[in-house]
């Protein structure tokens, strides 16, 4: 496509900011929106597999953010009563296999490094989006602060509640997974003495706690759970929870667990949503990329990677399909990203994920740059 044509990315998240650095070095002339006012380290941790690491490279940001993560050897997964191993996988133990690291890091921290390779002068913050109209020749954006702007391309990586997808597709309410999440934050000096692994599950029949570093030095430590939920209020993103509450919902537990939850120092309380299968990503002028077409629960820690893998296959086929036509482009990208997109969603749904012993390969062997985009 047309390197001179302007490209909208609305929602500066994970992979909204990777779509606008990559295309941004690929020479298109970009502007990345956020409802936000500015940047601001927002959310807690999160893991970054090989398959997101190479994409990091291509960003010229791979090293950056490995010399400030945790780059942990293995995944353990551990039964919830007695602490017994019921799974040891290799991860930065077999880097030869992958060719680039894991990690584990604060959302907020890897979100920085990676607005870092946007030119700041692409970046709008404060830009709500009120509505949009397509047109034969690009999309016209309104925003909620009065002010409007034209675009040749719009991406829409504005995440579960999409404004971009309820324009194209109409308004419709994300479905409660029957799920909650407890996430929390722990000062490592507070686990003084126990012994803590680095990325390490914890299961019983029907709920669990992921635990992992966040940075290299290890000052930082998290949590977070999956435990079933009748329901939750429509509209409310988050609620704060008590130790006491966590207490009882993780009774029966390993010690270390009951430990973890004893130090940390805020808790809070999440609704894991999803949506229905759409049945475009794309229309005219505008694509939709992560959470706005395929939310799913957190299970494999791979919601984030999907959003970015997402990005770096649009600019791809942005970049390498000859043609100035944008659907024959969308369409590409819908085609070779629809069918992991929807197994690892499946997968982690299930919430079986590295459980017992498996092969991870097909998930962080995976590289979106060597895929044949005429296959």
């Amino acid at each position: 496509m047309e390197r001179s044509l302007r490209i909208g990315v609305v929602g500066a998240g994970l992979g909204g900011t990777t779509a606008a650095g990559l295309l941004q070095r690929a020479g298109f002339n970009v502007v990345l929106y956020d409802q936000m006012p500015a940047f601001s380290r927002l959310g807690a941790g999160i893991q970054l597999g090989p398959n997101v690491m190479k994409i990091m490279r291509r960003l010229g940001i791979e090293e950056s953010m490995a010399a400030v993560a945790n780059e942990p050897q293995y995944w353990c997964s551990r039964n919830a009563t007695d602490g017994a191993y019921l799974s040891r996988i290799p991860l930065n133990a077999d880097r030869a296999r992958y060719q680039a690291p894991y990690i584990t890091i604060h959302r907020g921290e890897a979100h920085q490094i990676m607005l870092g390779a946007v030119d700041a002068a692409n970046v709008q913050f404060g830009k709500c989006l009120a509505d949009l109209h397509a047109h034969d020749k690009g999309v016209r954006l309104s925003f909620m602060d009065g002010t409007s702007d034209e675009v040749d391309i719009l991406i829409g990586a504005d995440g579960l509640n999409s404004c971009v997808r309820a324009k194209l597709l109409g308004p419709e309410d994300p479905l409660f997974t029957g799920w909650i999440g407890h996430r929390g934050m722990i000062k490592a000096s507070k686990l003084a003495g126990l012994d803590v692994g680095e990325c390490v599950k914890w299961w019983s029949s029907d709920r669990h706690m992921m635990t992992y570093f966040l940075d290299r030095k290890k000052e930082e430590f998290y949590f977070v759970t999956g435990e079933p939920a009748e329901s939750w209020p429509l509209g409310v993103s988050w609620v704060p929870s008590t130790h006491a509450e966590m207490h009882k919902s993780f009774a029966g537990y390993d010690p270390l667990v009951r430990a973890y939850i004893d130090a940390a120092e805020n808790i809070t309380k999440w609704p894991l949503y999803t949506r229905k299968p759409l049945p475009v990503w794309h229309r005219g002028h505008v694509v939709l990329l992560g959470d706005a077409c395929h939310p799913m629960k957190p299970h494999m820690a791979q919601g984030a990677a999907m959003a970015i893998e997402d990005a770096a296959m649009l600019v791809r086929c942005m970049t390498e399909i000859e043609t100035n036509d944008p659907n024959t482009c969308f369409e590409a990208y819908r085609h070779h990203r629809m069918g992991r997109a929807s197994r690892v969603q499946e997968v982690s749904n299930a919430n079986t994920w590295l459980r017992t012993n498996e092969d991870p390969s097909w998930v962080y062997g995976y590289d979106v740059y060597g895929v044949d985009l005429h296959a």
